[in-house]
């Protein structure tokens, strides 16, 4: 009761106006009131914020839902633009030879961690698209024809600068991607596929691993003989245990392990899955990102695994992008053809394929471990567990 009649007999209006007179936060510069560059001018606000044209309203026939399509898209487009930023000058610093320099290298590091944010973010946003129905989506789709996302430059250009290989893209109505373009944008294309990928300069990087040279320490022989002894002593766990069809199962995977394991020392069937792109890396190249996975808590290779390991979440997160992206367009028009005309659904479908990833790195090469109980030693496969015992 006390405090109540303090309340209302306090002058809450004469605190205020001297706690103005203290206020530290009121005490600064009104620049902007001087003239000069402005927020809205610096970021061009009103070229962007008036560029989402609906080809509904256009028509007659204005569809609320086609300005979050126009919106999320040039959001997309914003963000590959950075994406493309951000590689080109990656790209720029291993063309110049001035990876060698660590300081250099954190630059790279950082870049590329940066690339992964944002296509963590981009992998997201499909969400915010999903807030429309398909039945809303149809409502203006037809306005949208012949655009198509197949014809996003700059997602084309992301492709070949970090190096997806020709040979290895899915044809566009059985037609080369580039038709898809003209003028300009084509020049882009053909000039895009003309310089050095992401991939093949980090492939010229890993050649160049200290200790792979002839003289010194042969990591990759230790490397094969740990392999093989390891293999020994994993068949001949299997081979104590009591004749069963687990038994057989077992053996029958350890085979296919072994199989993969033994074809990183055979060099001519390294370069024949090369040839057929079912290895992304040339042999001296695999064998400089293991040694580097191997030795990665030393010093001299701990920003190089940084950078592997950048590479492979692009990877990763590349593959879940276009996933997710395949999973909408169902949702959305089902099996229905694209507004480009293609196969739509389809389509999309084959170039989630294995053979389109950019594995930068074989994961069975680095053999992954994916278990719930690590103490389950018999759950871990058999090249995680070989692997994980060569940090000699």
């Amino acid at each position: 009761m006390y405090l109540l009649i303090f309340l209302f007999r306090f002058n809450f209006s004469k605190l205020s106006l001297e706690d103005e007179k203290d206020d530290k936060s009121q005490e600064g510069l009104n620049k902007a009131s001087k003239g000069g560059l402005v927020y809205g001018d610096y970021l061009q606000l009103n070229k962007i914020l008036n560029a989402q044209e609906l080809q509904s309203q256009k028509k007659g026939n204005k569809i609320h839902d086609e300005h979050l399509f126009i919106v999320t898209h040039q959001a997309y487009e914003l963000w590959f633009k950075q994406i493309l930023w951000e590689m080109d000058s990656v790209r720029v610093i291993f063309q110049n030879g001035r990876v060698r320099d660590e300081r250099n290298m954190l630059k790279v590091i950082t870049r590329m961690h940066r690339i992964s944010m944002i296509l963590k973010l981009l992998v997201e946003q499909f969400s915010v698209l999903e807030t429309m129905t398909a039945l809303d989506f149809f409502d203006f789709r037809d306005y949208l024809s012949p655009a198509s996302g197949f014809q996003s430059l700059q997602f084309r250009l992301l492709e070949n600068k970090i190096g997806v290989p020709q040979s290895l893209r899915v044809p566009y109505n059985r037609r080369h991607y580039r038709d898809n373009f003209k003028g300009q944008d084509y020049e882009q294309l053909l000039k895009s596929e003309q310089e050095p990928t992401l991939l093949q300069l980090v492939e010229a990087w890993l050649e160049r691993t200290p200790g792979l040279e002839a003289e010194g320490f042969d990591f990759w022989a230790q490397f094969e003989v740990n392999v093989l002894r390891g293999l020994e002593e994993e068949f001949a766990m299997v081979q104590a245990k009591p004749e069963s069809e687990e038994k057989d199962d077992l053996l029958s995977e350890l085979q296919k392990q072994k199989d993969v394991l033994l074809s990183l020392f055979d060099e001519k069937r390294h370069e024949h899955l090369l040839s057929k792109g079912e290895r992304r890396l040339s042999y001296k190249a695999l064998k400089g990102a293991l040694m580097i996975y191997f030795y990665r808590e030393e010093p001299r290779f701990q920003v190089p695994f940084q950078l592997l390991t950048s590479l492979m979440d692009i990877d990763v997160l590349m593959t879940k992008w276009r996933y997710n992206h395949v999973c909408m367009v169902h949702r959305m028009i089902g099996s229905k053809a694209g507004t480009g005309g293609s196969s739509g659904y389809h389509y999309l479908r084959s170039t989630v394929r294995d053979r389109f990833q950019l594995t930068y790195i074989d994961s069975q090469a680095f053999g992954t471990l994916d278990t719930k109980d690590e103490s389950d030693y018999s759950q871990i496969p058999l090249y995680s567990r070989i692997l994980r015992q060569l940090l000699f």
